[in-house]
């Protein structure tokens, strides 16, 4: 049994993890500036602390010397809403680097040698991505850098800086780049939810005859993993004795967004349209220019293969109907309780 640290205990993977870890019998205390949305991290955890990772002081109190490793998932993020519109640039590159400096420098004095750290695809080149049907995410071609976003940027100076406490202060270091994760348990509203739970809710809320809203022309292509096997795969990196990163962790089943979203109309069974929208007519509907990212993203698994014998196993459409039945009855039950409230 170890005594593992988990940062970000209250997201969608950080939350994933923290339940993993203590069915294989670990002890385990989660850390998060929030609750777990949809269980209870106290009665999960040994122990949860709620705690502003941002303030030294916090991550003094709960990096303690008697942690094996830490799974480090905290950051500012959210959907394309949230990251693409340049409003919360500065919000993202603060917070997200304040956090992983704090954890880092009470690892080194606090004599705690392992950890991993959740980077993103997010820091791979813009300039490799432009091709919806070709895009290069091999781990080698993130360098020279060109990340679309603020947050793809600081993912790689964050990767940058825990390689740096490797070299120099002996640090044992698992990065791990994550490519669209999704599934039940996850944020699914509120504007910082990812394309998969979007669309499963744009669904479930829809009557036949409606039409669901999908940001862009919806010609450009993501790939998306479930939850389990992205905990697995983080796993098997954690524990691998030597190999550190970084490494893509996704899924090769590369997809167009109008497809995607065509396939959660499918799910439900509902007589839904379409509706692309950007340019002037989003500008004008929301205040911003819209927010499609990179025209291509796809992970390449080669290296995953080859240093951990790992490989995505469920097809999209098996993860996507889990996804969104347990959305569906997330939004069912806020019609029932809305329609409590107003009696």
């Amino acid at each position: 049994m170890k005594k593992i640290l988990v940062l970000g205990a209250g997201g969608f993977i950080g939350g994933a993890m923290m339940k993993r870890l203590k069915s294989e019998g670990h002890w385990v205390r989660g850390v998060d500036i929030k609750e777990h949305e949809f269980f209870n991290g106290y009665e999960v955890a040994d122990e949860f602390i709620l705690g502003d990772l941002r303030d030294p002081q916090v991550c003094q109190e709960v990096v303690t010397e008697d942690i094996d490793e830490i799974y480090q998932f905290a950051a500012d993020m959210g959907g394309a809403g949230f990251v693409f519109t340049g409003e919360n640039d500065a919000d993202i590159m603060h917070n997200s680097a304040m956090i992983n400096l704090n954890i880092a420098e009470q690892m080194v004095r606090k004599k705690i040698n392992r950890v991993f750290y959740s980077s993103s695809a997010c820091m791979y080149p813009e300039h490799n991505q432009m091709d919806p049907d070709n895009p290069n995410c091999t781990e080698d071609s993130a360098y020279p850098a060109n990340p679309d976003s603020e947050y793809g940027w600081e993912k790689l100076f964050s990767e940058r800086l825990w390689l740096a406490f490797a070299r120099n202060y002996g640090l044992t270091v698992r990065i791990g780049r994550y490519h669209n994760i999704f599934g039940p348990e996850g944020t699914w509203d509120g504007g910082r939810e990812k394309a998969p739970a979007a669309f499963c809710r744009k669904v479930a809320k829809a009557s036949d005859g409606d039409s669901i809203e999908v940001w862009g022309d919806g010609l450009q292509t993501r790939s998306f993993l479930y939850i389990d096997e992205c905990i697995e795969a983080t796993r098997r990196l954690m524990d691998h004795p030597t190999f550190e990163g970084p490494v893509n962790i996704g899924s090769e089943e590369m997809i167009a967004i109008n497809n995607f979203a065509q396939m959660a109309i499918d799910i439900s069974q509902k007589n839904l349209k379409i509706n692309n929208l950007q340019g002037k007519e989003f500008k004008k509907k929301y205040g911003f220019k819209c927010p499609v990212g990179v025209r291509g993203r796809n992970s390449d698994n080669t290296l995953i293969r080859d240093k951990l014998g790992w490989d995505y196993q469920q097809p999209l459409l098996e993860g996507m109907q889990k996804a969104y039945f347990w959305i569906k009855k997330q939004v069912d039950n806020d019609i029932i309780k809305s329609n409590d409230r107003s009696k």
